[in-house]
């Protein structure tokens, strides 16, 4: 049967290592400038949909409220050809206000909109909205008001709803886009598949029913977390929490009321990718020797598990369930929390000696300093300090913002010392401290002066000799 390749036509690679570049052109720093860019435009496409799904809600509340005003204006048009107009139109507004526990809109997704002012209430919409129809009014004078009212109204719904489905097109296009490409963060199947694995569940005869905090939950996915084998990606980056779940996290394990109105304030964060993202977060947090924070972060994971998992209500029956003293689904939540923290404690465990045996086996990446050209020898020249040349002065300063060993090890002339400095460092920070020995002219190359009278002069002589040719041979192979 033949092999469709066609699917990997959609793969985006960001660090591809067999790009071919200029020759004078620094291949990693390429590489690096793909991958930022990359990431920069997938991080605005993802900024663009957070955006354009906000504003989506935000028309969809003012436009129940448009649709409520105008049922309500036109449910009372009758009264309208008896009574004061404007008396009848006052009462329609306020039939049509609605609860005023929903008049606040959602709060912004971090860094929406972030530059504006905080968003005003629904309250506030409607009543810019009745001016804007009232000026209009007043400027076109119909002879029946409340009729043009209607009328006026109406041709507000009818633009906020041409605005949804210009909003909705653009969104369909972003998401298109979006899922075009085959990432790493497309690449999962959430916790329940790709993170643990499940044994299967074993039939348990009880006397007594107990009523479970998540009923059912057993048979879909094994009894609890005790079942379950936690696996944790070389590659994190597939699982990330969004940031209200991350604040999500912070909010203290048995801080329930804090946690009861964070989700009803912002029930998006109810998502698998949530709870991975945070089991993520608690793993990095054992990886660090954090086992308060790891715990933390496990139970508000499984929290937002649980709460999805009991379906439509389940925020609220998850809370009053918890809450109750003495309920046996306290005893389920806290047992599937403490498995799964051990499980996530145990292998994160592992892993930092896994990672300690293989530095010790294999070393560290390091920047070293060596002369490249046979014959020539790095030489160290520190900036005098009490020079008055501009260029010494701005070198000195340059100098002194060194750390004090590496200051040392410069001061030594020995560039054997000055090697060591930097192989205790980071390759990105050694790298950075070698571009500061450039502009400050600490480093320069000079011609080996080798005393050929003796014995290790003549040694060093016929290497060098036999260095060159060897250089010559390569560059002519014939």
């Amino acid at each position: 049967m033949p092999v469709d390749y066609s699917k990997w036509d959609a793969l985006e690679l960001s660090d591809d290592s067999d790009i071919e570049v200029h020759p004078n052109v620094d291949k990693r720093s390429f590489i690096r400038a793909k991958q930022a860019q990359i990431h920069q435009e997938r991080q605005q496409r993802k900024h663009q949909i957070e955006t354009l799904k906000y504003e989506r809600i935000i028309n969809d509340g003012l436009m129940k409220r448009i649709s409520a005003l105008l049922a309500s204006l036109r449910a009372h048009a009758s009264e309208a050809a008896t009574r004061n107009p404007a008396e009848v139109a006052f009462q329609a507004v306020m039939e049509s206000a609605g609860n005023p526990k929903d008049d606040q809109p959602p709060p912004r997704p971090e860094g929406v909109h972030s530059d504006e002012k905080e968003l005003p209430s629904y309250t506030k919409m409607m009543a810019t909205l009745l001016d804007q129809v009232n000026k209009a009014l007043d400027e076109k004078k119909p002879e029946n008001r409340y009729d043009a009212m209607i009328d006026e109204i109406q041709e507000h719904e009818n633009k906020v709803k041409n605005l949804q489905k210009e909003l909705l097109a653009k969104l369909g296009e972003l998401e298109k886009e979006e899922g075009r490409k085959i990432t790493s963060e497309g690449i999962h199947t959430g916790f329940d598949s790709s993170h643990v694995n499940k044994s299967k569940p074993t039939e348990k005869k009880e006397s007594t029913q107990v009523e479970l905090l998540n009923p059912g939950f057993g048979a879909a996915s094994g009894s609890s977390a005790a079942n379950q084998e936690v696996k944790v990606d070389e590659d994190d980056d597939e699982v990330e929490a969004t940031p209200a779940a991350k604040k999500f996290g912070q909010i203290q394990s048995d801080h329930y009321s804090t946690s009861l109105q964070f989700l009803s304030h912002n029930p998006e964060v109810l998502t698998e990718k949530n709870t991975d993202g945070l089991l993520v977060l608690a793993f990095d947090a054992a990886l660090e020797n954090k086992d308060d924070l790891c715990r933390q972060y496990v139970h508000q994971g499984l929290l937002l598990q649980y709460c999805r998992a009991l379906g439509k209500d389940g925020v609220g029956l998850f809370f009053k369930r918890i809450t109750t003293k003495g309920h046996q689904a306290q005893e389920v939540f806290y047992k599937d929390v403490q498995d799964t923290f051990m499980k996530i404690r145990t292998r994160s465990r592992e892993i930092i000696a896994e990672r300690a045996k293989e530095g010790d086996a294999e070393g560290v990446e390091q920047i070293q300093l060596h002369a490249v050209e046979p014959g020539t020898v790095i030489q160290i020249k520190v900036p005098a300090a009490d020079s008055e040349d501009p260029e010494e002065q701005e070198a000195r300063k340059i100098f002194e913002s060194f750390k004090p060993e590496m200051k040392k090890a410069l001061e030594s002339g020995e560039l054997d010392k000055v090697n060591k400095v930097l192989g205790n460092m980071k390759v990105d920070e050694a790298e950075e401290l070698i571009g500061l020995f450039g502009e400050a002219n600490i480093l320069s190359l000079e011609e080996q002066i080798i005393d050929a009278t003796t014995e290790e002069g003549q040694k060093q002589l016929k290497e060098m000799e036999a260095a060159a040719a060897e250089n010559k041979l390569a560059d002519d192979p014939e």
